[in-house]
């Protein structure tokens, strides 16, 4: 039932653009948190969301944005205080405009990663961000997540793939800033500022997106490795031999291979005994240039240097869509088991092998349990999920939860790594953004938010807690 404020706010709203209540609304994929919300309302362009905000405003109600609901920090959803407007971009879902022969493409924020994905490969581009999400994902939440993916080691994150926004600012103004260049210094780079930002300083309804060339050639090979180290080794000979090639390098711990096992039994995998540890690459190279002959040079060069025990290159693309099949579903795999927390941590890759024997070596002491340490080595970002003992299920190591995974963020701090590599801080992380965050730097961030949000509404714990 909407309160009289509601009933004010809803009257002063564009006509049209307001969601009958719906759970999808409010829920996050892990369950941690139960969203609120008085209004749901979804604009068809960015005037109406601009209408919306100034609303909102006049009345002094939050506003929480919500793209395709994948986020994992919690970001999309406000469990406490007063009752937001939930603005989901669904609506907005337009490829506007296309230059291929510029390498751009304009799509509002409610368009879905794999569509976007899917118009750049009809014009014979990629858009390369890459997400096991994408098909739900939207752009506006990608943006404003500065997600990564598995592709960060040749495009960056999706801030590198970014060259302007609209953007609807706290005041309800809208910044017009769909810019298609590569050069632009002309001031303060306020696309950098609305990336990353999670919706707390404006909201994107719109992005400037590149596209780049498609490789002539694509390789995928599964190579197994006797250690992080031994990967290491190899991704920087790999790099070496391929000259900016490599699209992909991940990281999958045996671990990984036995929770396949258990929850799709049916998958099949490519060695009858599961290695400690393996890696997946892609390359793609330009024609004229064989990718399964590169690969074949990387593996004959990696065992020669004792850093490739065994191997698999795909012959086909099928095949090749096959070995990414099975570390596209470890998180599936993860899920099925339950983990007691998981990690989305970033590390300088000198230092990714020994916080991984560091860290497993103090864990042994805290109790029985497994380690699932899978992720983007290439760009030193792991996914480190601690799961019950067999026989035991991830509620009976409630009372130390938060203990391990304050232990496990110390650890990465102290290297020089960060607690939060592709998913954001959202409201999940907020509180260890205050804790290891530099003082010059949080309260920078602080009086940015103070001077564009003065009244506060533009997700509210999200990012940044309330100071004091």
């Amino acid at each position: 039932m909407l309160s009289p404020a509601d009933h004010r706010l809803a009257a002063s709203l564009p006509e049209g653009v307001l969601r009958d209540p719906d759970p999808r609304y409010l829920e996050e994929p892990r369950g941690r948190w139960q969203g609120r919300a008085g209004l749901i309302a979804a604009p068809r362009d960015a005037e109406e969301c601009a209408a919306i905000i100034r609303a909102c405003a006049a009345a002094r109600v939050a506003v929480v944005p919500r793209g395709g609901g994948t986020g994992l920090v919690g970001g999309q959803v406000m469990a406490d205080g007063p009752a937001p407007l939930v603005l989901t971009l669904e609506r907005m879902g337009a490829i506007r405009a296309t230059f291929p022969e510029e390498g751009v493409m304009i799509a509002e924020a409610g368009v879905t990663l794999q569509a976007a994905r899917d118009a750049a490969a009809a014009l014979d581009r990629q858009f390369p961000l890459s997400l096991a999400s994408q098909g739900t994902a939207q752009i506006g939440g990608v943006l404003s997540t500065n997600a990564g993916g598995v592709n960060v080691l040749r495009h960056g994150n999706a801030r590198a793939l970014c060259l302007g926004v609209e953007a609807v600012l706290p005041d309800g103004s809208v910044m017009h800033d769909l810019k298609r260049l590569r050069k632009d210094n002309t001031g303060y780079d306020l696309r950098d500022l609305l990336i990353g930002a999670e919706g707390t300083l404006g909201i994107i309804t719109a992005a400037s997106l590149v596209l780049a060339p498609r490789p002539a050639e694509t390789g995928v090979a599964m190579l197994v490795v006797d250690s992080p180290a031994a990967a290491l080794s190899l991704l920087a000979m790999a790099q070496a031999r391929m000259a900016g090639g490599v699209t992909a390098f991940e990281l999958i711990s045996g671990q990984s291979l036995h929770f396949l096992d258990a929850a799709f039994p049916a998958m099949r995998q490519p060695f009858a005994t599961r290695p400690d540890w393996l890696v997946l690459v892609e390359v793609g190279l330009p024609a004229g240039l064989s990718a399964d002959a590169a690969l074949e040079g990387l593996f004959t060069a990696g065992a020669g240097a004792g850093l490739v025990r065994d191997g698999v290159i795909a012959q086909s693309g099928q095949q090749g869509a096959e070995l990414w099949a099975l570390r596209e579903h470890i998180p599936l795999a993860n899920r099925h088991v339950g983990a007691i927390a998981s990690h989305d941590i970033s590390l300088p890759l000198s230092e990714v092998a020994r916080f991984i024997a560091d860290a497993g070596a103090w864990l042994a002491g805290q109790g029985d349990m497994r380690i699932n340490c899978f992720g983007h080595l290439g760009d030193g970002n792991l996914h480190y999920n601690l799961f019950p003992a067999p026989g035991r299920t991830r509620n009976d190591y409630e009372g130390i939860r938060r203990d391990l995974s304050r232990a496990i963020h110390e650890m990465v701090v102290a290297r020089g790594g960060s607690f939060s590599a592709e998913h954001g801080v959202g409201r999940l992380k907020a509180a260890d953004l205050a804790r290891w965050g530099d003082p010059a730097r949080l309260a920078a961030m602080r009086a940015i938010k103070g001077a564009l949000d003065p009244l506060g509404i533009m997700n509210p714990g999200a990012v940044l807690p309330p100071a004091g």
